[in-house]
C-alpha cells in the first residue's frame, strides 16, 4: 500500500449534506421503510422522503454513523450524506468506512451543554483519503472480512450463554414458576445488601478499582480486571466497600432499562477492588446456594421481569435491596447445584478463549482502520 500517491478530498467537495425534516414521532411501528434518528436504533415508517445510497450520521446525542441503499426517511438532526454524481470514482461504502473512524473526531468536535451536537462545518470540513476505486473496494473488504469474524465470535458467545441457560432449565426449570418444587426462601435470608458509594474524579489522592455499570458488557463473571478503571478519592473507603470471591454486583440504577438488574459474579483476587453508586453487591451468608447458581436465577427472564415489575423510576429505571432480599429464590440440592457449577466453569472457560480472539481481532480491525483512515 503506498498512500503516497492517495489524493486527499475535503467531504464539502465530494458530497452533498442535507437533513432529515421530520420530528422523532413521526415513527410508525409498523412501518415498511427505515426511518433514521439520532438513536443507534433503526426505527419504522409508513412512508419515505428519500431513495438513494448514503452515508447517515446522527447530528446530536450519542453520535454514529449508518449505512443504507434504498428508500427511507429521516429524523430533522440526522445528517444524509450522498456522494456527488461528478465523484464515482468514490464509493459510497467506502465512505461510509471513512465515517466508521471520522465519528471519533466529530465527538471531539461537538459541542452543547446535556445534548451534544455538531455543526455542518464539521462535516464538510473533513478530508478523506481517496485511493483507485480498486483499492477502496479491497479495503472495504479488508474491514469488512475482520468486523465479520468479529461478529460470528460474538454470536458464538451468545450460544455458549444460550447453553448455559438451557441447561439450568433442563437441571432446575423456571426459577420463578418453579415446575420441579424446589424449597424456596427469600433472597433476604441468606444474604445482605449493600449499595456502593459514588466517587467524585480527584487531581491529587488515592486511586482504587471501582466497578462501574460500564463494566458489566455481557459478562457473567469478573476476574481479569485489568481494564477496570481506577477512580481517585481523598481517603481510602472502608472495608466493607471492598468485593470478596464469589460476591454478586447488580446493576440497581440506570437510565436503560434493559441494563437494571444485570449481574456479575467477581473474584477480585484479595485487590482493594470496589464498586459504583449504582450497584449492589450481593453477598451470601449461607451454603445453601452456590453463586454461580443464584447469578444465573437472577438473570433468568422471569426473574429479571419480576425485579423490573417492581422497580420504580420514570427516566432512570432502579431497583433496590427491599425488592431484592424479597425475592423468592429455589434451592435445589447442592449436588445439583455443584454439577451446574462444573458444566458453567466450563462453558466459561470457553468464552474466555472466544473472548480473547474477539479483542485480539478488534485489535487487528482497529490498526487496520488506522492504518486507512488514522
Amino acid at each position: 500500500m503506498n498512500k503516497q500517491h492517495w489524493k486527499y478530498k475535503k467531504i464539502g467537495d465530494i458530497c452533498d449534506i442535507k437533513t432529515g425534516k421530520l420530528d422523532a414521532n413521526a415513527a410508525s411501528l409498523n412501518g415498511v421503510y427505515p426511518f433514521f434518528t439520532c438513536s443507534k436504533e433503526t426505527l419504522c415508517i409508513d412512508r419515505y422522503s428519500y431513495d438513494c445510497e448514503c452515508v447517515l450520521i446522527a447530528g446530536n446525542g450519542d453520535l454514529n454513523v449508518k449505512y443504507y441503499n434504498g428508500k427511507f426517511d429521516a429524523y430533522q438532526r440526522t445528517y444524509i450524506v450522498t456522494i456527488k454524481p461528478q465523484y464515482k470514482s468514490i464509493s459510497t461504502y467506502y465512505l461510509y468506512k471513512f465515517f466508521c473512524k471520522y465519528i471519533e473526531r466529530l465527538r471531539q468536535l461537538s459541542i452543547g451543554g446535556v445534548i451534544k451536537y455538531i455543526k455542518l462545518g464539521n462535516l464538510t470540513d473533513a478530508c478523506i483519503p481517496v485511493p483507485p476505486i480498486g483499492e477502496q473496494e479491497r479495503i472495504v473488504a479488508e474491514l469488512d472480512l475482520l468486523q465479520g469474524i468479529i461478529e460470528k465470535k460474538k454470536e458464538q458467545l451468545k450460544a455458549y450463554d444460550q447453553l448455559a441457560q438451557s441447561i439450568f432449565y433442563t437441571m432446575f426449570g423456571d426459577p420463578i414458576d418453579n415446575p420441579k418444587g424446589w424449597e424456596t426462601k427469600k433472597l433476604g435470608e441468606f444474604a445482605s445488601f449493600k449499595n456502593g458509594l459514588n466517587y467524585h474524579p480527584k487531581e491529587d489522592g488515592l486511586s482504587i478499582l471501582c466497578i462501574g455499570v460500564a463494566d458489566f458488557q455481557n459478562r457473567n463473571e469478573l476476574r481479569d480486571f485489568e481494564n477496570i478503571r481506577n477512580v481517585t478519592i481523598d481517603e481510602m473507603v472502608d472495608e466493607s466497600y471492598y468485593l470478596k470471591d464469589g460476591d454478586i454486583i447488580i446493576v440497581r440504577s440506570n437510565g436503560s432499562k434493559e441494563l437494571v438488574g444485570r449481574n456479575m459474579i467477581v473474584y477480585p483476587n484479595l485487590k482493594n477492588v470496589t464498586y459504583s453508586g449504582f450497584c449492589i453487591r450481593c453477598r451470601l451468608s449461607s451454603s445453601s446456594i452456590q453463586p454461580t447458581i443464584l447469578s444465573r436465577i437472577l438473570s433468568d427472564k422471569s426473574t429479571m421481569t419480576v425485579l423490573r415489575q417492581e422497580g420504580r423510576g420514570c427516566n432512570i429505571s432502579n431497583i433496590n435491596q427491599k425488592i431484592l432480599s424479597s425475592l423468592q429464590i429455589i434451592l435445589p440440592p447442592l449436588s445439583l447445584q455443584q454439577e451446574f457449577a462444573e458444566k458453567v466453569e466450563a462453558i466459561e472457560r470457553q468464552k474466555a478463549l472466544v473472548q480473547q480472539s474477539i479483542e485480539e481481532t478488534q485489535t487487528m480491525f482497529d490498526y487496520t482502520m488506522d492504518k486507512y483512515f488514522g
